[in-house]
């Protein structure tokens, strides 16, 4: 009764996992990591504007799924403890980064081009 309680109490993975234990699934063979981003060869626009008198920076171009530039968009937000949003293909941070932004791009290896002043 005991065993029957304890199986009972794990997932089905791990159900799986016991029955079958030389078994690779094929969700573990195919994910990439999570902090790899699809590279393009198409350079990253990166622009300034004043909207309603507060400074934005603005990228755009990037032509990968929307969940990498999400993700990017996330970890640029953390890096420089900002706020900012994704909308319409288009990263939106509060205030004029475009130099740190740029050279957290190209750390990444990403091409970035610069618009404007």
């Amino acid at each position: 009764m005991k065993y029957f309680y304890v199986f009972l109490n794990m997932d089905l993975q791990d159900q799986l996992k016991k029955l079958f234990p030389d078994h690779i699934s094929s969700e573990e063979e195919t994910e990439k990591p999570a902090d790899e981003l699809w590279m393009q060869d198409d350079p990253i626009i990166c622009k300034f504007e004043k909207r309603n008198g507060k400074p934005h920076t603005i990228l755009e171009g990037y032509t990968g799924a929307d969940e990498d530039f999400k993700k990017l968009a996330k970890e640029i937000k953390k890096l420089l403890s900002v706020g900012g949003s994704f909308k319409d293909d288009k990263i939106i941070i509060q205030g004029d980064y475009r130099d740190k932004i740029m050279q957290f791009l190209k750390d990444k290896g990403f091409k970035v081009k610069r618009v404007g002043g």
